[in-house]
């Protein structure tokens, strides 16, 4: 079974530029009472998904140079990173409903299908 990673700005490549699979990003801080909030939907996505869709988190306070990267403005920013596409996102909360139809999610095998 996946779980959520916490990137770094040393290991944001690996886990999330180099990826085989898409990756949904969640930019996020400690003190972010709407990231709070996004994660057990998160949890919902890995629980769904599993290895078809990585999870990944960035606490921006930690890595801001990963922020300024992708222009993270607001948080929660919520990306998904295709291999071959501009990653798209998507900023304060959302549910995993809301997540799955702003990013397609629907065309990748969940488990529980």
């Amino acid at each position: 079974m996946s779980a959520i990673k916490h990137a770094t700005d040393a290991t944001f490549e690996e886990l999330v530029l180099r990826s085989d699979r898409p990756v949904v990003v969640d930019f996020w801080a400690a003190w972010c009472g709407p990231c709070h909030m996004v994660a057990p939907e998160l949890e919902k996505m890995v629980a769904k998904y599993g290895d078809q869709v990585a999870v990944v988190k960035v606490d921006v306070d930690a890595n801001p140079a990963l922020a300024q990267a992708f222009n993270v403005m607001s948080i929660p920013t919520i990306a998904l990173f295709q291999p071959g596409e501009q990653p798209k996102g998507v900023t304060g909360y959302r549910s995993l409903e809301q997540l799955e139809t702003e990013f397609g999610l629907q065309q990748f095998t969940p488990l529980n299908s």
